[in-house]
């Protein structure tokens, strides 16, 4: 598949810091790995998180582990209309000045100041994938996504290049929803 990357639709979820998850669960909690996800190292857990913003609930979402420096929430744009939030779209990690909100545990809850981030498209490499690929770090390209009725090209993908990376395309639920994504996906790189 010359010059085509997976690609994997990444459903609402939150990465939580250390404090977080000791005011949700309990002190000395440990996350549960449910299952292994496609970035080395990362897994979704067994705990669910209840998300509220200031018009209402996305119920209970999953937390992604491991733990991170800051707590994290990835929504899709759909879902921060619904809870009453602006979906500001951003890099992972960068959440300074994005909206907060609700966030309850069977333990306890945070009124999160801020952390809620709609997730920029990215396809993350490993440096010998992105070599083949011929792109670099922080390069923006497109994709090309074909599916029986609604195929399309998205622009503004981010590659993220990185020794520790599984390489893999990541798009919200809306963004696959729109590219008709079911099954097994791959998109073609356009540069």
């Amino acid at each position: 598949m010359e010059n085509k990357v997976l690609v994997e639709t990444s459903a609402r979820h939150l990465h939580l810091s250390k404090e977080h998850l000791a005011i949700l669960f309990g002190e000395g909690y440990e996350l549960t790995p449910k299952k292994a996800l496609s970035q080395p190292g990362q897994f979704a857990s067994v705990e669910k998180v209840e998300v509220i913003g200031p018009k209402k609930s996305l119920g209970m979402i999953s937390v992604l582990g491991p733990i991170r420096p800051e707590t994290q929430v990835e929504i899709s744009l759909t879902d921060a209309r619904s809870i009453g939030i602006a979906g500001m779209v951003r890099m992972s990690g960068n959440i300074a000045g994005t909206p907060g909100c609700r966030l309850v545990g069977p333990k306890g809850e945070i009124e999160l100041k801020e952390g809620v981030i709609v997730a920029k498209r990215h396809i993350h490499f490993t440096p010998e994938d992105a070599e083949k690929f011929g792109v670099k770090d922080q390069q923006i390209v497109g994709l090309k996504i074909e599916s029986a009725d609604r195929s399309a090209i998205l622009g503004d993908v981010v590659c993220r290049v990185s020794p520790t990376a599984g390489t893999a395309c990541h798009l919200d639920t809306d963004e696959a929803n729109a590219a008709g994504c079911s099954g097994e996906v791959y998109g073609e790189i356009i540069k």
